[in-house]
């Protein structure tokens, strides 16, 4: 179980080999990138900010509500705070199991719950200034 707040960019390798094993069949990962648009304005980069240990709490639980539900104990999170430039990783998850179900489970789960609980603040960049995002992406997307 590994959940860590950097500064710097996430290499998703490292989170794959860091849930790897000779019993695992399957690895899931997500990887959540800068994109240059949001809620119909163009973006130019992002910030995002935390206060890591509380951060890293919260990610440490989403893993253990994962372990508990999925069975799925070997997650990797990695979440970057910081200035990022569009195309750049702001998050990347790992998660692995014996099979499939489980890894894509709980890869999913973990992105959606880190959305929700995880305190991560992210201010947008855009032609008319910046805004502070206040609804997660999951809630933003929802029709």
């Amino acid at each position: 179980m590994i959940c860590r707040v950097v500064e710097r960019p996430i290499d998703m390798s490292v989170l794959v080999n860091d849930v790897a094993g000779d019993d695992i069949g399957g690895v899931c990962t997500f990887i959540g990138l800068v994109r240059n648009h949001s809620r119909g304005q163009r973006v130019t980069h992002l910030e995002y900010h935390a206060y890591p240990e509380m951060s890293e709490k919260k990610m440490r639980q989403v893993i253990e509500e994962i372990a508990e539900q999925y069975g799925v104990d070997r997650i990797a999170v990695e979440h970057r705070i910081g200035t990022l430039q569009i195309g750049e990783i702001a998050v990347g998850i790992a998660a692995s199991s014996a099979h499939r179900d489980a890894a894509f489970k709980a890869c999913r789960y973990a992105i959606d719950r880190i959305k929700q609980i995880v305190p991560i603040w992210k201010k947008e960049f855009g032609d008319d200034g910046a805004v502070w995002v206040e609804e997660s992406p999951v809630d933003a997307e929802t029709p």
